[in-house]
């Protein structure tokens, strides 16, 4: 069935830096780099990219309240941007993935925004049920075809819409989409169940953090797995405990969670029930802590508790550069915290998902900070993105994991 998209056509120009980035291949164009429109456009408009000569340079999503005011989709030659140009995208995106996501696995991110070609638009996909993620409203009149085309390429059960803080604010040009509602299929009575590497887990795809789950650390998860052995772990940040259960399956002898939420760490137990015919997860001892972090670590220390393994994936700290230096402090104490908690002869593992602190200033503040406190550490691997997220331009590379090993 053919989906009717019927955007408005916005002329426009823009700077010589932002022409020359253009050319280059980037696919934003900030509000202050437009120097003309042909009309005044609504969000979703196809805004087209002339030269000072008239020539096509580029076509993308105009968003008249958003900071990028132009998401660059076609770059180059002219090309219509209508339902089958989508379904290319998508179907080349999931042919893709197919090609590297692990056996037993049906958790996974479909389209990471720019660096898939679709700036602003995230899709993850959980079993039979697909999660699309805005963060720019140009995406609104794009929805209905976009639910459409995953029930018709991936036999999505169920397609739900999920809001960045921004969209949802901005309720006069939502349309009536909110942000949790199901664009197709039946509204899950509970979290909706994947398998990732042949682990169960459960997602809130309606209410939960992201999309539901933290699909970017799965690689992580399977190193940590690996190292895991018949150590005492302590995860900080647990979530719903993917690192968790992980480490369990690898041997560890009992995992310590710690989450402020009382939803994520009740989660943490369910998950460990969806997996009760893996011997190793369920005869594992587990010990949930629900608080703030910083002080539940600092009460562990106190106690005198020692771990094999620590294990620290925090929020981004830093959502702008102007929160760059609380968010290094921050990460400089949870590290202080960290090792004041590790056993001789143990393993430390610390991740960052701020775009903001670059890999190189982020493993310098771990070894920094060990050297403070006087352990002595081997950094033995410092990794970035799984497949399913590629980095195609530079603001699409946030995650970064140090693993390193304290030596006595």
């Amino acid at each position: 069935m053919k989906r009717s998209i019927n955007p408005e056509t916005v002329a426009v120009r823009v700077s010589k830096d932002a022409l020359r980035n253009i050319r280059k291949g980037h696919p934003w164009v900030f509000e202050n780099s437009v120097i003309f429109l042909s009309k005044d456009g609504s969000p979703g408009d196809i805004a087209v990219i002339f030269d000072e000569k008239k020539r096509f340079v580029a076509a993308g999503l105009f968003d008249p309240f958003s900071m990028i005011r132009i998401r660059i989709l076609q770059f180059g030659k002219p090309a219509a941007i209508d339902e089958s140009w989508f379904r290319e995208k998508i179907s080349n995106a999931f042919m893709t993935r197919e090609n590297f996501i692990p056996q037993n696995t049906d958790g996974y991110r479909l389209i990471y925004g720019e660096n898939d070609g679709l700036p602003g638009l995230i899709i993850d996909v959980y079993g039979g049920s697909s999660v699309i993620k805005i963060y720019s409203l140009c995406w609104i009149p794009y929805l209905e075809m976009l639910s459409g085309l995953l029930v018709e390429i991936l036999n999505s059960k169920r397609v739900v819409l999920r809001m960045s803080e921004q969209c949802s604010k901005n309720k006069e040009h939502l349309k009536d989409f909110e942000d949790g509602m199901v664009l197709s299929g039946e509204k899950p009575d509970v979290p909706v169940i994947f398998s990732e590497n042949g682990i169960f887990f459960e997602s809130d795809i309606e209410r939960g953090q992201k999309t539901g789950f933290f699909l970017d650390q799965r690689d992580n998860r399977s190193r940590v797995e690996k190292l895991a052995d018949k150590k005492k772990v302590l995860n900080v940040f647990s979530y719903s405990g993917g690192f968790s259960l992980y480490a369990a399956r690898g041997g560890a002898e009992s995992v310590t969670n710690i989450d402020i939420s009382s939803y994520a760490v009740e989660a943490v137990s369910r998950n460990i029930a969806l997996n009760v015919n893996n011997p190793k997860i369920s005869s594992c001892r587990y010990v949930n802590l629900t608080g703030d972090a910083f002080e539940t670590m600092e009460m562990l220390i106190r106690k005198g508790e020692k771990f094999g393994m620590v294990i620290i994936d925090p929020p981004s700290f830093a959502k702008s550069e102007k929160h760059r230096k609380n968010a290094l402090n921050a990460y400089a104490k949870l590290a202080r915290l960290g090792f004041k908690l590790v056993e001789k002869e143990s393993v430390f593992v610390m991740a960052s998902c701020s775009s903001r602190i670059t890999v190189e200033e982020f493993s310098e503040l771990i070894v920094q900070t060990a050297k403070k406190e006087k352990k002595n550490i081997a950094l033995t691997e410092v990794t970035g993105h799984p497949s399913d997220h590629p980095v195609k331009i530079p603001e699409g590379r946030y995650l970064k994991c140090v693993f390193a090993r304290v030596l006595s």
